[in-house]
């Protein structure tokens, strides 16, 4: 398991963090995801074998928000 902390755009209330946490926990491979609103960060914990970044990005986008890839 690898675990990241990925930023987040978008969010502003708690109904957008949960449906961010939800879009991870959604994506195959995701064994955990917790969304902090205030800091507007993602950590989630993944397989990197099964899951990649692109993957993570469009389930959020899905969701209706924007991660952002840390550099």
């Amino acid at each position: 398991m690898q675990t990241e902390t990925l930023k987040v755009e978008g969010m502003s209330c708690s109904h957008c963090q949960a449906a961010v946490a939800k879009a991870l926990r959604g994506v195959a491979g995701v064994s955990e995801a917790t969304v902090d609103l205030e800091r507007g960060l993602a950590t989630v914990a993944f397989d990197p074998g099964k899951v990649d970044f692109a993957q993570l990005a469009a389930a959020v986008d899905d969701a209706g928000y924007t991660l952002v890839p840390q550099a």
